[in-house]
């Protein structure tokens, strides 16, 4: 016995579909859509129990780009520095992060300015694949030249925690 034509066609049509999926499940399966390279992270514990991971920067070698009003600008080609006198007292700085083993593991931004109240320096890290961090810096240097400050916030693998970060300028 002969099934009508429209039969054979809806059968046909679900087959279609169930197979299409099928095949983009494999391919996706296959075929990762992002397959972001994470260095492996350098952790130790210290006597208190607490984890350790320090990462650096090399000046000037890492600076990616400086932007300040009245500096030499270190910016690409085509890109000016704002010259609204709200940004008088900024400046703004990328760098590259590296880990102990020096190798280049993200991305950090300082941003310094002066306000009323005094000194305001900043800086934002971010890992790909592990998360940003944003600390606030004390304005007025140790004797030993460092300067200190503190976590504020985080976002994925570093949310949550607490820290100090040093920079010596």
């Amino acid at each position: 016995m002969a099934l009508p034509g429209g039969v054979v066609l809806l059968k046909t049509f679900i087959v279609g579909i169930l197979l299409g999926v099928a095949g983009a499940a494999a391919a996706l399966y296959t075929v990762p859509v992002i397959d972001q390279h994470r260095e492996a992270s350098i952790v130790s514990v210290a006597a208190n129990g607490t984890n350790i991971e320090s990462f650096h920067v090399n000046v000037p070698m890492d600076r990616i780009l400086v932007g300040a009003d009245g500096q030499p600008l270190s910016l690409p080609e085509g890109v000016r520095w704002p010259s609204d006198p709200v940004f008088d007292d900024i400046r703004a700085e990328l760098f590259k992060v590296r880990n102990a083993r020096d190798a280049v593991v993200g991305i950090a931004a300082r941003t310094a300015a002066s306000q009323e109240s005094g000194p305001v320096i900043d800086w934002v890290v971010h890992l790909p694949a592990r998360g940003s961090m944003f600390v606030n810096l004390r304005a007025d240097a140790e004797d030993t030249g460092f300067r200190s400050g503190e976590l504020l916030g985080g976002s994925r693998e570093f949310a949550g925690l607490t820290g100090t970060m040093t920079e010596r300028w």
